[in-house]
């Protein structure tokens, strides 16, 4: 297809098409750009851009046969309230079909607060488990086979502390630690960016972050040392491009600390992960996901001389997008939510977890968590999807929209070069005025209803809520919470306590390594908020400062 016969449609066309009916109006992508009129080959097509599925640059997936071998991970992110309750929700999960855990942690334990602690008051297991200790662990994970199921821990600024606390009930039932496998969120800059979950300034987060990767390097080998998140970035309020753009930009900073430290990068490369968001537009998500991995691969190959393959793949989880979701008519979340898994299974995701309908109004109720999880398993076993390998590949409009936000995203991560990287670009707050810049025209696209979203601002009925149930964490759950952490403080060995926590003081004011002090401590049972403590007497914590 040359110009001259793009312009000759245009016009002989196309033109006498719109004069009759016009196109409706506002037809766009996630940051605004425009849907071109149409899509074909054009010169500057080349296989070699695209290649061969498991093979680089992996624009068509990570392996060469994807799920005609076996299916991505179905992995039901979940927790509230107690570490028993929680369990229970697993173990429904895992006899539901899920295969792999995916551990919610309440705001106290993602801050370094334990339960009993005055800033916990009122968020104790409200968004995910309350884990004040190493017995809370122990109850969380009863009875689940830890050399068998693969974890994921969504945890960023705690996330050394609840790696060693899962570490350490694995050796205590009899699990060696190089028998696990799992992924630790351990994402600190995507907090000063979207999420605000953070505790210590960067430079100090780093070093725990570069910490972990070295232990688990020696100590957990087949554990994912980070997932590097672009969903938080994306609820935010970003467009595609931005997501992918400050999540590769984040992973660069990532491996630029570990070699700053001394660390290899294919030591190290292999073991590390990511987590995109599924949004509605599901073309331009399936092109992100594509992208993502032309991308990472050409910076590893190329920035940092990673000669693996396994260095080169980018491996990501995928959520579906949480902030998509409303509170009126939630039975068409339903919808959204397929809508959003097929994108990450078109766009070849490794592992996947499926929101609930309710989400919008509540933590998701055993039924709508169970609706989710049959969607994904509906689009496994149904839709035959998933017998092919990168089934969109070659459409004309996929490969135009993967080439356009690669294009985007690299100019993006030029810029934060220039600042001198993405920890440089956080402190100057480029990324969180992009962010806010993007959420706000999209905000204003919705209240003007040039972007439709159904059942609020299109398509409205008289009830504007759903009647069904809803899940209430019961409030007298916080009190027992309280209680039982206090009564492991007074039957544990506080002088050995004491001794540990002055070790972890030691090691932090120096260069040592803090992992192995930190599972000393957990195994002591010194709690999760006196660890975070002691640190912040050493680091100070994070004042951010508002970005206008």
């Amino acid at each position: 297809m040359t110009d001259d016969d793009l312009q000759r449609w245009r016009e002989q066309v196309r033109a006498k098409s719109i004069a009759k009916m016009p196109e409706r109006a506002r037809l766009v992508r996630s940051g605004g750009e425009p849907v071109a009129d149409l899509y074909g080959p054009s010169a500057s097509d080349d296989f070699s851009r695209i290649g061969f599925p498991g093979e680089f640059p992996y624009t068509r997936g990570v392996q060469p046969t994807m799920y005609r071998a076996a299916h991505w991970t179905m992995r039901q992110y979940a927790g509230f309230g107690t570490a028993a309750e929680s369990n229970a929700r697993y173990r429904y999960l895992l006899s539901q079909g899920t295969t792999g855990l995916s551990v919610a942690f309440d705001l106290p334990t993602q801050m370094g607060y334990d339960s009993d602690d005055t800033l916990a008051a009122g968020e104790v297991g409200k968004v995910g488990v309350a884990i004040d200790h190493l017995g809370d662990m122990r109850t969380l994970l009863s009875g689940i086979p830890l050399d068998r199921v693969s974890t994921s821990m969504t945890i960023n600024s705690t996330s050394a502390i609840l790696l060693a606390l899962y570490v350490a009930v694995a050796k205590e039932n009899g699990v060696s630690s190089d028998k696990l496998r799992g992924t630790i969120q351990n994402d600190i800059l995507k907090e000063y960016i979207a999420r605000g979950t953070y505790i210590y300034p960067p430079r100090p987060s780093m070093r725990l972050i570069t910490d972990l990767f070295r232990w688990c390097g020696e100590a957990v080998p087949q554990w994912n040392t980070i997932s590097v998140s672009g969903y938080h970035i994306r609820e935010a309020g970003s467009t595609a491009s931005q997501e992918l753009a400050f999540t590769l930009a984040d992973g660069i900073a990532y491996v630029d600390a570990a070699v700053a430290v001394g660390l290899q990068v294919d030591d190290i490369a292999p073991r590390l992960s990511f987590f995109f968001n599924a949004h509605n537009h599901l073309l331009e998500e399936v092109a992100k996901f594509r992208a993502a991995r032309r991308m990472w691969a050409k910076i590893m190959r190329d920035r940092f001389g990673a000669k693996k393959p396994q260095s080169q793949m980018l491996r990501f989880h995928t959520q579906t997008g949480g902030s998509t979701l409303t509170a009126q008519q939630i039975e068409n979340n339903v919808a959204r939510v397929t809508l959003q898994a097929l994108a990450a299974v078109l766009g070849g995701t490794q592992s996947l977890h499926t929101n609930g309908m309710d989400e919008a109004l509540a933590l998701p109720t055993e039924e709508s968590a169970r609706i989710a999880l049959r969607t994904q398993q509906i689009i496994a076993h149904e839709s035959g999807v998933a017998d092919f390998v990168d089934p969109l590949g070659g459409s004309w409009v996929i490969e135009r929209l993967t080439d356009e936000l690669e294009a985007s995203a690299t100019s993006l991560i030029a810029e934060i070069d220039a600042m001198g990287g993405m920890v440089a670009a956080i402190e100057a707050g480029f990324p969180q005025r992009e962010i806010q810049g993007a959420a706000y025209a999209t905000q204003l696209a919705i209240e003007r209803g040039e972007q439709k979203v159904v059942g609020v601002n299109a398509f409205l009925t008289e009830e504007r809520r759903s009647s069904g149930k809803l899940l209430k964490v019961d409030p007298q759950l916080e009190a027992e919470q309280v209680a039982r952490t206090r009564a492991w403080r007074a039957q544990r060995d506080a002088s050995r306590c004491e001794q540990a926590l002055v070790a972890l003081k030691s090691a932090a004011t120096g260069t040592e390594n803090l992992m192995p002090r930190i599972l000393v401590a957990v195994e002591s049972g010194v709690t999760l908020g006196e660890i975070s403590h002691t640190l912040r007497a050493i680091f100070g914590e994070y004042q951010e400062d508002p970005v206008v």
